[in-house]
């Protein structure tokens, strides 16, 4: 069976955990119990042997499907010849339940010591339907088949137990019947009658725990949904698509650690049939900054708090040995190696788990997080105790790498260089560290003020001198001739305003070189320093990216209508991946993509601040 279009798919969500569902009701992606745990069901990156749950109405067709209102809560109707149905899915949050235990293990990160819930609720609405079932068990990714049986919970009552490992699901709901390694369900309902069922994740050594309470975890995971959003102060035309952006970057928070997650896979591929293909369940410092911004600037100032405190532990020790990214706990260890028996989405080998990225040295990262830990100062977030020594790490880091070259925004494989966005971040390292200390009054010695004071103006003239070719527009890299959509960040560092004659030259060649048939923008030309086989297709994120600049510059009416089409690239549930396809109108690369959503929610405050 062919995987679904990646657009096909919705999102839930605990804050721990993700499942994408698709539009047919089949689940083929679930990692328990945290976003970078093992899948047990892969089949999106397989074959249905390789694990998943459908569920469907027979002979039926799915009429909508929405979001209840502030929700990541899905609820899809039915309709089919013999009456309609409705089946409403989440994954429960602000009602965890503990391990049963007298004596709890926790996991061993010891960050999952709750219990896991994919919930799948159908009430039959109009006249007569029947439920049809496929559930296959697959654990560490497809690739174990676990003990199954029948067997009772805490409660007494019957379920369906699967064990491999230290892993364990039980299935509470109207019985399945088992298959060849395979279970299946046919269960009529009539109009008013309806039936839950509710798959667990536990640890295999304790008790099977009794099944949640389905009406209850609804409520309160709507309301828990519902009241951290908030209100949402845009354009009524873009009020829908802000709200569930903020949205995704909550479900892609860690709710205990803090810790932000690219995107909830791994392996969607940026060129169907080749090897761009990349694990994205991990916490990059750079995306994980911008998400705190965007989520900062809409009065999350939790979000922003419960980050902070993750990177301190992420980078606590040894910040000298600063990565990119980390666990969503926190920890280093991310090797990169390929699972030879998955074939791969639409063929795109290899499929890749951990990333090899984690070891590259990117100069950008650090002024990222400088620039939005700077944000939350402006936003009256006060320092805790270590906040500032952090900072001050971070700032003794680049130092100790000010003339390095690196791998760059886009973790280029190829050769180190001097790219130019990277250059401009690292000024920004120094600027919001003299920032800090001469408009803030944190404490600094003499030499410190100095120190950065220098480096800080040395870096500025040498981006102006270096980054800047002969048509005076800035380059990908120090003496190229290349573009790259990075470059229009430069004006949210603060080291030139939008209209600045080099960012508008910078403009006028990104439009030239990088600007699709269809008005979308790909992020550099794969011919340069890219250093690996095949193309790609347009990323989301620049052209929002671009948005902003046209908004700063006046140019209203252009972003405007590059804003309409960057919308009409999210699904019907206004979820975006990383790239889209224009010509075969279908998404690209893992799903939903941070960098998209928090895209969006920038572009929408640039159109807010210019109006």
């Amino acid at each position: 069976m062919t995987a679904a279009p990646i657009e096909d798919h919705a999102l839930l969500s605990d804050q721990r955990t993700a499942a994408l569902v698709t539009r047919e009701g089949d689940v083929d992606w679930l990692c328990m119990p945290r976003f970078d745990s093992d899948a047990l069901f892969t089949s999106l990156l397989g074959e249905d042997r390789h694990g998943h749950w459908s569920l469907r109405i027979a002979d039926g067709e799915v009429v909508s499907r929405r979001y209840l209102p502030g929700t990541m809560v899905l609820e899809t109707q039915w309709r089919s010849p013999t009456g309609a149905a409705t089946v409403v899915e989440l994954l429960p949050v602000g009602a965890e339940r503990a391990i049963p235990s007298p004596n709890p293990v926790a996991h061993p990160d010891g960050a999952d010591a709750d219990l896991s819930d994919l919930i799948r609720s159908v009430s039959c609405t109009e006249g007569e339907v029947e439920v049809v079932q496929e559930l296959v068990l697959r654990f560490e990714y497809g690739e174990a088949v676990p003990w199954v049986r029948r067997s009772e919970d805490a409660a007494g009552q019957g379920v369906l137990l699967a064990v491999a490992g230290g892993d364990a699901v039980s299935l509470h709901g109207p019985a399945l019947r088992a298959g060849h390694r395979s279970h299946h369900g046919r269960h009529r309902l009539s109009a008013g009658e309806g039936a839950d069922w509710v798959l667990t994740w536990f640890p295999s050594w304790q008790e099977v725990p009794a099944a949640p309470d389905v009406e209850a975890a609804l409520a309160a995971t709507s309301v828990e949904w519902s009241s951290w959003l908030g209100s949402i102060r845009v354009e009524d035309e873009y009020a829908e698509p802000v709200a569930r952006s903020l949205l995704v970057l909550r479900a892609l928070t860690h709710r205990r650690s803090g810790g932000i997650v690219a995107a909830p896979t791994t392996s969607l591929p940026e060129d169907l049939g080749g090897v761009r293909n990349w694990d994205y369940r991990f916490c990059w410092l750079r995306d994980a900054a911008l998400s705190l911004e965007a989520l900062l600037a809409h009065g999350h100032v939790d979000a922003a708090v419960s980050w902070r405190e993750w990177l301190l532990r992420a980078i606590a020790g040894d910040p000298e040995r600063l990565q990119i990214m980390y666990t969503i706990t926190g920890d280093r260890n991310l090797p990169e190696r390929e699972l030879v028996h998955l074939p791969g989405y639409e063929s795109s080998l290899p499929v890749r788990i951990g990333n090899g990225a984690s070891t590259q040295y990117q100069a950008d990262v650090v002024g990222e997080v400088m620039i939005a830990l700077s944000a939350m100062r402006e936003a009256g977030v006060a320092e805790s105790r270590w906040s500032w020594p952090l900072q001050k790490a971070l700032v003794r880091f680049t130092t100790a790498h000010v003339d390095d070259p690196d791998q760059g925004i886009w973790e280029m494989r190829g050769e180190p260089a001097f790219f130019t966005h990277g250059r401009v971040m690292v000024w920004a390292t120094f600027d919001r560290a003299v920032r800090a200390v001469t408009e803030h009054g944190l404490p600094a010695s003499e030499e410190e003020l100095a120190e950065w004071t220098r480096l800080r103006d040395r870096v500025r003239a040498e981006v102006l001198e270096k980054g800047v070719g002969p048509d005076g527009a800035f380059t990908q890299t120090y003496g190229s001739t290349e573009m790259d959509a990075s470059l229009l960040q430069i004006p949210h560092t603060g080291f030139l305003p939008a209209d600045a004659p080099q960012m508008l030259a910078t403009v006028d060649r990104i439009e030239q070189d990088l600007r699709t048939e269809d008005g979308l923008l790909l992020r550099y030309r794969t011919r340069g320093q890219d250093g690996l086989p095949g193309d790609e297709h347009p990323f989301l994120v620049c052209g929002f990216w671009l948005v902003q600049q046209y908004a700063a510059t006046g140019r209203r009416d252009e972003a405007e209508q590059l804003m309409e089409t960057l919308l009409a690239c999210g699904n019907d549930l206004h979820l975006f991946a990383e790239e889209y396809d224009g010509t075969h109108r279908r998404m690209i690369g893992n799903f939903p993509q941070a960098f998209s959503h928090l895209g969006l929610i920038g572009a929408v405050d640039a159109l807010a601040a210019a109006g």
